[in-house]
């Protein structure tokens, strides 16, 4: 085994352990020049996804956009396509992230994650109505997925399209998963939407404790707090 193979076996190795650094010095460390489309294709699925992990989104780009244009895998394409459009979505590029996940539907792929990250890409450009659609259909394949629970229960609560309703999805996300910071926030801030102003402190405060930085639970503890 030459240098070059070392190095992609250990970094793959590595990636897997979830040890992003060292995997990523040393995929690295391989000159693919002498490689074939599908080892090339490889090594840029594997720095795309390093990179991703670390949050080095422009230097994942670069890679993962590599993969999709040239990777014969289905399941590779999938997974890239969705990294692209979660990279996209969180770095304020929406359309970009409707864009991937767009070609993921044209090509007959339906899952939870896929709808749930439309759902945020179609959020962050203020189409609300499309974006509780796209919830109700990640709930529609799993009812108890607590990220289409707590996207729902926020949409309709922040918006005034359905409070009470809001109210109770968020109940059920911080249900199932208590300890995160962002479903303490959205229940906090339903219940300040349901005019229980009381609750919605407790609520804040508790996703502040855990997140104390986090801007959002920031803005809404601070309106939540403030005299009338």
């Amino acid at each position: 085994m030459n240098d070059r193979e070392t190095s992609m076996e250990e970094g793959v190795r590595l990636f897997r352990l979830s040890r992003w650094e060292p995997a990523l010095t040393e995929l690295l460390k391989v000159d693919a020049g002498a490689f074939s489309p599908e080892e090339a294709a490889d090594l840029a699925y594997y720095l795309g996804l390093c990179y991703t992990k670390l949050d080095r989104y422009d230097d994942a780009l670069l890679y993962l956009e590599q993969v999709v244009t040239s990777s014969p895998d289905p399941l590779r394409l999938y997974q890239c396509r969705m990294t692209l459009a979660y990279i996209y979505a969180i770095t304020g590029r929406s359309k970009l992230a409707e864009f991937e996940l767009g070609r993921l539907v044209d090509g007959g792929f339906e899952s939870v994650q896929m709808f749930t990250t439309l759902a945020y890409a179609a959020w962050s450009q203020r189409h609300y109505q499309k974006a509780v659609d796209y919830y109700e259909k990640a709930l529609d394949l799993d009812d108890n997925n607590a990220t289409a629970l707590n996207g729902l229960g926020y949409i309709l609560a922040d918006s005034d399209l359905d409070v009470p309703k809001g109210l109770r999805l968020c109940r059920k996300a911080v249900e199932k998963k208590p300890q995160n910071a962002a479903y303490l926030d959205s229940l906090g801030w339903a219940c300040f939407k349901n005019g229980d102003t009381g609750e919605a402190r407790i609520w804040l405060r508790r996703a502040l404790d855990l997140a104390p930085r986090q801007k959002t639970i920031r803005e809404h503890m601070k309106v939540v707090v403030a005299p009338d």
